[in-house]
């Protein structure tokens, strides 16, 4: 027997994508598409389908806010969150709807196939790649460990210096720059410079960051 899938996406060459990705399994059907979060519960209500692939950001609503109704109406139904944003943020997100499974949009096609199948089989139970540093993270009192360099690059992010700027500043190359960005951005379970910013302002690591959008 095959596995049913519904695709939820706004954008029409990501399902595309998907879908391919999903039929060159051979163990997979794609029953039905979605581009907004009516939309797919329509479909979900008609094929009932054994997973959904849901992505977060829709023009009508919230993909997290849609997979929470499946949930509630389909406790067996295999759900996966699938986001360009992929922080600690959207995955307690995607883990408190009742997802099985969250991936980054930019993960390959296979880890979205491994989810889906995680999803079908046990769709109750959550999966992440970086679930348990985001529960370390969550569950720190003492919040994320910044080295004092870190803490110095996020200082001047906060400013809205760029790489080239920073590395300026602080007598290092661009490549040690990004690098130290690059754990920035994991401590503080971020996937951008917006992420992050927002994260260390609630944790008090910095305040009035000049530029969160850079």
């Amino acid at each position: 027997m095959t596995t049913t899938v519904v695709l939820v996406d706004d954008h029409e060459l990501i399902r595309q994508g998907l879908r391919r990705a999903f039929e060159r399994t051979g163990d997979f059907t794609v029953v039905g598409e979605a581009g907004s979060v009516a939309e797919a519960l329509a479909i979900i209500a008609e094929h009932t389908p054994t997973v959904v692939i849901f992505d977060v950001r829709l023009p009508d609503g919230s993909g997290l806010d849609a997979a929470r109704k499946v949930r509630e109406a389909n406790p067996t139904m295999g759900i996966v969150v699938l986001t360009m944003y992929a922080g600690d943020e959207q995955l307690f997100g995607a883990l408190e709807a009742g997802a099985s499974a969250f991936v980054p949009k930019d993960a390959p096609s296979d880890d979205v196939i491994a989810a889906a199948r995680h999803a079908a089989v046990s769709p109750r139970a959550f999966t992440a790649n970086d679930l348990a540093g985001a529960m370390q993270r969550r569950l720190s009192p003492s919040g994320p460990q910044l080295s004092p360099r870190e803490r110095e690059v996020l200082g001047l992010l906060a400013e809205g210096l760029g790489v080239a700027a920073i590395s300026k500043q602080l007598f290092i190359s661009e490549s040690t720059t990004k690098t130290h960005i690059s754990k920035v951005y994991e401590k503080l379970g971020a996937a951008n410079r917006a992420q992050a910013l927002m994260t260390a302002m609630r944790l008090g690591l910095i305040t009035n960051p000049a530029d969160q959008t850079r």
